[in-house]
């Protein structure tokens, strides 16, 4: 089957690419600093990052009802927490969710796909303003804030203009996973619509904003117990969120390779030595995205299993 070809190839470039960093930060080293590591701070950060993914379920909550979809709040979390399984293979990503909707409640794909574009363009907005933190603070997040804030204009400009949004959808669905779930431009045209204007946006929109200063501080809360203490917190918001906006401006499924190296790159200029920085990294990542990736998965087996979800593609 396709979709195991594209998780084997992706697990090996991800392997790949930390095997580097590991081997780049020398593993004397990095063994050395994580043997010093507060594992007392573990408590307050895995519960960051877990609250994180109660303000994004919320944001999905808030978007669902938005579009008159009314699922029970325990499936809705195990739906919601099942998408995260397969974020690291690109285009599975979160329309994992979608066909979990579609097996469990009938509802058609065409329905719930454009709120998870709806949610891609929030924690776009809610990224973005925290780099915009750099005009003061760190120049390099300033520039590329400005420049994805064009970007997010843009986006509105399109989502606004039904021509526009039909080119752009029309374009897109000649993927082949885009196409199974794209059938109704009209209907997409209207859901987008409806999910970026009014209170909802607002809401959404400061949702975003909260996961990414939660998840900022959780990452704080890393350095420290590396016992790193150079870098302020809204230093570090600045950095943090001009890497992932590097990884998100790269194409590569969760920015990988580009997010750690530009991170440790942004800690060196801080007076991180660059061998500790990449370990640090990887740390980082383990915490904020392959904690979610790893529960994603063991929710989906337990929830519904792979096989029928493997139908998205």
């Amino acid at each position: 089957m396709d979709v195991f070809k594209k998780i084997l190839i992706s697990s090996i470039i991800i392997i790949g690419v930390y095997s580097v960093f590991l081997v780049f930060s020398d593993i004397s080293t990095f063994y050395e600093k994580l043997s010093n590591f507060k594992f007392e701070m573990l408590p307050i950060i895995i519960s960051l990052i877990t609250f994180t993914w109660l303000l994004l379920f919320l944001r999905w909550h808030l978007l669902l009802k938005n579009s008159n979809i009314n699922i029970p709040l325990k499936q809705n979390f195990m739906i919601f927490l099942s998408g995260a399984a397969f974020t690291f293979t690109g285009e599975l990503g979160d329309f994992v969710k979608s066909q979990l909707l579609k097996q469990k409640f009938e509802i058609p794909r065409s329905k719930t796909a454009p709120i998870i574009v709806s949610e891609w363009l929030y924690t776009g907005i809610g990224l973005v303003s925290l780099s915009l933190l750099g005009i003061i603070y760190f120049e390099i997040s300033a520039y590329l804030g400005i420049f994805f804030t064009a970007i997010i204009i843009i986006l509105f400009i399109i989502i606004n203009s039904k021509k526009l949004f039909t080119k752009v959808l029309t374009f897109a669905s000649k993927r082949k996973f885009l196409s199974n779930i794209i059938s109704d431009v009209d209907e997409s045209f209207d859901i987008i619509k409806n999910s970026t204007r009014g209170k909802i946006a607002i809401f959404c929109s400061v949702l975003s904003i909260l996961f990414w200063t939660v998840e900022s501080i959780a990452v704080y809360f890393i350095l420290y117990a590396f016992d790193v203490t150079t870098i302020e917190l809204v230093d570090l918001i600045s950095i943090y969120s001009s890497s992932i906006l590097l990884g998100v401006a790269s194409f590569i499924p969760l920015g990988i390779g580009v997010v750690e190296g530009s991170l440790s790159g942004f800690f060196h200029l801080f007076g991180i030595d660059f061998s500790l920085g990449l370990a640090i990294v990887v740390i980082i990542r383990i915490f904020t995205r392959w904690y979610g990736i790893v529960t994603g998965l063991f929710i989906l087996k337990y929830y519904n299993g792979f096989k029928k979800t493997f139908d998205l593609i």
